[in-house]
């Protein structure tokens, strides 16, 4: 007995010394960088389309006053001091940022602009249907079917996974097509592309 309680006795004091240093590199590892939110889209990203909705970083360096943050208005366009109104949708943020770039040559000599997507609201899908998390899934890029599936936290009992439609369009047509879930998987038939603005809807 007296063997057992030193036992656990050296086992809480290793505890108790090295649990501080444990927290200390959870915690160093959680954390984002200061003033940089987390999943922001850096303004070298050529992937990314800016929509409406979207909220971006304007900074301009050494210009405070023009640094901002500002939201993509629904006509696409976004407000600054010197340049007023800019689209802003439909580019991605490196081409945001050449093109800020160019305008602000006419009141400061050689601007540097960043352009960061502090939040990512435009690029979303639609799923409804028989899934267990149905609603509007906020997105940052195209992505397959099957991952968006999982997204939307899979199929309820009542799914019929073979008879799935995706309503996407294509130059302004509207499209619709059926899809066979389980004919993906197996390999037998490719997986799909899920664009900005789809819908799925799993019967």
């Amino acid at each position: 007995m007296k063997k057992e309680w030193a036992v656990f006795l050296l086992t809480a004091w290793v505890l108790f010394i090295t649990a501080p240093s444990i927290v200390c590199a959870q915690d160093g590892k959680a954390a984002a960088p200061s003033g940089t939110a987390q999943g922001a889209i850096a303004a070298d990203n050529d992937q990314y389309v800016i929509g409406p909705e979207d909220v971006l970083l304007i900074y301009v360096w050494k210009e405070e006053s023009i640094t901002k943050s500002v939201p993509v208005r629904i006509d696409g366009k976004i407000s600054l001091p010197l340049v007023n109104d800019i689209q802003a949708a439909g580019f991605t943020p490196l081409q945001l940022q050449k093109i800020l770039t160019e305008k602000l040559k006419d009141f400061i000599e050689n601007p540097t602009v960043t352009v960061t997507v502090m939040e990512a609201n435009s690029f979303k899908v639609y799923v409804s249907g028989e899934v267990k998390q149905p609603g509007i899934h906020r997105i940052r890029s195209e992505m397959t079917l099957v991952k968006l599936l999982i997204m939307a936290g899979g199929f309820t009992e009542w799914a019929d996974q073979k008879n799935i439609l995706v309503i996407t369009k294509e130059n302004g047509t509207e499209k619709r097509m059926i899809v066979n879930y389980k004919k993906i998987i197996e390999g037998k038939e490719p997986d799909i592309v899920i664009k900005r603005d789809d819908t799925v809807i799993v019967k």
